[in-house]
């Protein structure tokens, strides 16, 4: 990375990219603030649909498959939302999407209560997964918008996988105490209740969006982002991580339920997201000489090998440590995945981008729930601990495989038949 930095004009030009600079951007606390609010609900939705399912159908098998269906809705509305939120403004989007959420939450949540069936869990849980607003994807593009063509990009995209990995610390902490010190719905009701709020206050920060081309044949000129080669593996290396995050929140919600202690679910969960927030923290901070290629290749190997032995664990301390070192492995993946769509995507359809990454993890957390809820239920408590190790394997198989597409273009040239990185039009 250069020693001199250049920025936008509307930030800072120090001697060297860091933490300290990125947050002095002009305008960006404007964003920062809401948008961490209207973020947080995302890291308790999954587990409190897990708790309350489960304590009203006592079947792990059945809460992981609901909250399976919510994680496939937000997957394949995902990169849709965020097409619409490139072509037509991110309040556009946002706006109706919290509204629905929070309406479709609530019903789920009274709908469990009232000991509904399993196929009508299935049909609240489509629009409440559907309607999850994409936050992390909106704030990664109005970075994009602030920090054009500067290295701090990849201290920005360090800072939003901390962000988070924070909400990973607080939200399942937050849904396990309000599942299980105040009432089983106690955690769905808080994160309608959150999302509505945060989502409309990010919403009203019109000043920071990116701007939508007027132009209507500007924006015929952006076509998909899954058209690049490189989005489509890096869908699949967020695929494996979306594994460990669901193959983690129902193993440990089994493991800890198995030996008496179930407080103790958010607590290991707090500390896998914690080492995540701590490496995400430190590679945020580094001046990296490495091809982002390459570091995401060997930071991916050392996440199948640490998922790999989570289910050797016997003990609450012995899982603590396995997933401190979990956690501590993902982040490095994460960022580098977030800070390789820069290079690979044109501007006018980052959001997109970022989106499918998003519902990718998303994706892999839906099917990591509905296998590892069925193996809690057939073999013994944290067997459901082999999904993560089976999704980031196959996943590291493809990255090695097809690591080559992830190499970004020439500038000026045309990739995937349209994608490619001319001259940007008036989209951010």
């Amino acid at each position: 990375m250069a020693s001199t930095v250049t920025t936008s004009k509307d930030s800072a030009a120090p001697s060297r990219p860091g933490y300290g600079q990125l947050l002095r951007t002009r305008g960006a606390w404007t964003f920062l603030l809401p948008g961490f609010a209207a973020r947080q609900p995302f890291a308790m939705l999954t587990l409190s649909i897990v708790l309350l399912v489960q304590h009203t159908t006592g079947s792990y098998g059945a809460a992981g498959a609901v909250a399976a269906v919510t994680g496939v809705s937000m997957a394949l509305f995902a990169p849709y939302s965020g097409r619409l939120a490139d072509r037509h403004g991110q309040r556009a989007v946002l706006v109706p999407g919290v509204l629905v959420h929070a309406l479709s939450g609530l019903a789920l949540t009274a709908l469990a209560l009232g000991g509904a069936p399993l196929w009508a869990l299935f049909a609240a849980a489509v629009p409440t997964g559907a309607s999850v607003p994409q936050i992390g994807p909106m704030v990664r593009a109005r970075w994009g918008v602030k920090l054009k063509d500067s290295p701090l990009m990849t201290t920005a995209a360090a800072f939003e996988s901390v962000t988070d990995e924070f909400t990973f610390v607080v939200g399942p902490l937050l849904a396990t105490a309000l599942c299980t010190a105040v009432d089983p719905a106690a955690g769905l009701v808080t994160e309608a209740a959150l999302t509505l709020v945060g989502g409309l206050l990010f919403a009203a920060q019109r000043g920071t969006q990116p701007t939508v081309a007027a132009d209507r044949h500007a924006r015929v000129r952006h076509a998909s982002a899954l058209r690049v080669p490189g989005v489509r593996v890096l869908i699949v290396t967020f695929l494996g991580i979306g594994s460990v995050f669901g193959g983690m929140q129902v193993s440990l919600a089994a493991f800890t339920e198995s030996i008496g202690e179930p407080g103790l679910n958010g607590v290991l969960y707090g500390v896998f997201a914690a080492g995540n927030m701590l490496s995400g923290i430190a590679c945020g901070a580094v001046v990296w000489k490495a091809a982002p290629q390459r570091r995401l290749v060997v930071g991916y190997a050392a996440l199948a090998l640490t998922a790999s032995a989570l289910w050797t664990a016997q003990s609450a301390l012995l899982l603590a440590g396995l997933g401190l070192l979990v956690g501590m492995c993902i982040a490095p993946a994460l960022i580098t995945g977030y800070t390789l769509v820069e290079d690979l995507v044109p501007a006018g359809a980052r959001t997109e981008a970022f989106t499918w990454l998003t519902g990718a993890v998303a994706l892999g957390q839906a099917a990591a729930v509905t296998i590892a809820g069925q193996l809690e239920d057939r073999l013994w408590g944290g067997a459901g601990f082999l999904v993560p190790m089976g999704g980031t394997v196959l996943a590291l198989a493809t990255l090695l495989a097809l690591r080559s597409r992830l190499a970004p273009a020439p500038r000026g040239r045309t990739v995937a038949r349209g994608v490619g990185h001319r001259s940007p039009v008036a989209v951010d």
